[in-house]
Order: structure tokens, then sequence, then C-alpha cells
């Protein structure tokens, strides 16, 4: 296998599937049996994922809410999410461990690296919700953080899309993918992958990225084993 650690992160809108709010119960099935076939090959997986499906913290100061009130709600709206990806990934036979970065022992364990990385060791898939525990950090932040914390190999960003184009390819119908992409270029072409704070760590760690669609099946399954499903970025 390429990879032996990944971190996966996972849009919480992608969990909603056609519906409009909430949780499609068919996505959530799909990302479990996705995820199993990597995990049967022995490889550690830890997943961060959002909670857009939710509640968003930045949209919510829009409607009055102080923006580091909103920022902690959206926090939790992600542990709403760990909790749901972590009740599935077990209905399939898989065992996990939910870490949060605010404390709420009843639900999951709070993260403390060593244990992170003993519980990844065991075989076990860790879920990251609540986010680093700050606001003002996405979950792409959480994402690359906590990568690099765990000496993972490859943070595999799941997304709506095929890989980093030159464009939205949902606005710009003639957009080109890139199949790799360097650091140095994202920045001067400016292409949005995930925000500056994210993508910095990633950087200057020389921790490499791969943008993929995480709804088409089995590309995950090929990522891991080396193959082009998506855009690396290096």
């Amino acid at each position: 296998m390429k990879y032996k650690r990944i971190l996966l992160k996972l849009s919480g809108e992608a969990l909603m599937g056609n519906q409009q709010y909430g949780i499609d119960a068919e996505r959530l099935n799909q990302y479990s049996e996705e995820i199993k076939r990597v995990k049967e090959l022995g490889i550690e997986i830890a997943i961060v994922i959002g909670g857009g499906n939710i509640f968003r913290g930045v949209e919510a100061e829009k409607g009055g809410i102080d923006r580091v009130q909103g920022d902690y709600m959206g926090m939790l709206a992600t542990v709403i999410n760990g909790m749901a990806l972590q009740s599935n990934l077990e209905k399939h036979g898989m065992y996990t461990r939910l870490m949060s970065g605010i404390k709420m022992e009843q639900v999951c364990e709070p993260f403390i690296k060593r244990r992170a990385v003993r519980h990844l060791e065991k075989g076990r898939i860790v879920i990251f919700g609540a986010g680093i525990g700050n606001p003002y950090f996405t979950t792409d932040s959480t994402a690359s953080l906590r990568a690099i914390e765990l000496n993972c190999d490859v943070v595999l960003k799941g997304t709506r899309v095929d890989g980093v184009y030159t464009a939205d390819p949902e606005k710009v119908p003639d957009a080109k993918r890139y199949s790799q992409v360097s650091y140095r270029e994202v920045y001067e072409k400016g292409l949005n992958i995930m925000d500056l704070t994210a993508f910095t760590l990633c950087q200057e760690n020389g921790l490499p990225i791969i943008v993929f669609d995480m709804n088409k099946p089995g590309n995950l399954l090929r990522i891991v084993k080396g193959e082009e499903a998506g855009t690396l970025i290096n």
C-alpha cells in the first residue's frame, strides 16, 4: 500500500446527500462501506468531519449570533456528525473512538495525542469532533493539525468534485483538472482547496494533500493503493 496512516477529511454538507439539511442514511452507509474496504487492507484511519449540514458558525454572524458563540455551535454540530459516523461504522463491524477538542466525557474522549496514536495502532478508526476546541479555526485546519500531530502520510480531502480545477467546474464547464499541483502553484493561482491556515500547515510540514470525489464508489480505495483518483498537492 502507498499509505500506512491516513487522515480523511469529510465535509458535513456531503452527509446531506440530496437532502437540504441533516444526515442522509444512504450517504452515511456508502461512506462506511468505502472506509471499511480501506480498513480491511490494514491501513490506519483518522477522520475529521465538518458540520455544515447542521450549522455553520461563519453564517451565524449574519443572523446576529456572536462569531465566537457561532463557532462553538458549529463545533457541536461536528460532534453530532461524528457520533452518527461512529455508530454507522460500528454497525459495519469496525472498531472506533470519537475524540473531541471540547470535553464532553459522556459521548467522547478528550483529544490526547498519545491516546489517539495508540487507538490507531490497535486498529481503531479515530474520529475527531469539535475541531481543535477553539473558535476561528475551520475543520480543514483541524484535519491538517491532527494529521501532522499523528504523523499521517497524507490528508485525503473528500469533496463533491474529482480534484482541483483551474476554475469552479460547477460554474465553468471547460475548467481543466490538475492531476498534480505544487503548493506554490496553489498560492500563485489562488486555487481554492482549503483555508489558508490549513493549507500553510500542510505546506510547512511537507504533508501531501489529495482532493478527490468521495461520492464516487471505489475512489478512496484507489487512492490508498497509489492509483490516480483526484489531484495531488505536494
